[in-house]
């Protein structure tokens, strides 16, 4: 349980380093945001696709073992 306190404090510093540049900084951040944004969109939109046409392929070959 100590571990996962300490993980969330770790998190909770280090946004006050950057200071003057948050305008210019914040824009290139949120331009690459939406870039990422547009690349995970695509990718699920081709594993949707997939999906559709491979269904019951899929469900076939998914094996659940023990424990798994």
């Amino acid at each position: 349980m100590a571990a996962g306190e300490q993980k969330q404090k770790n998190k909770g510093g280090g946004g006050d380093d950057e200071g003057g540049e948050s305008g210019e900084g914040g824009q290139k951040l949120a331009e690459k945001g939406e870039e990422l944004k547009e690349d995970m969109d695509n990718l699920l939109d081709e594993i949707d696709s997939v999906l559709e046409e491979n269904a019951e392929e899929f469900v076939k070959n998914y094996v659940q073992r023990g424990g798994e």
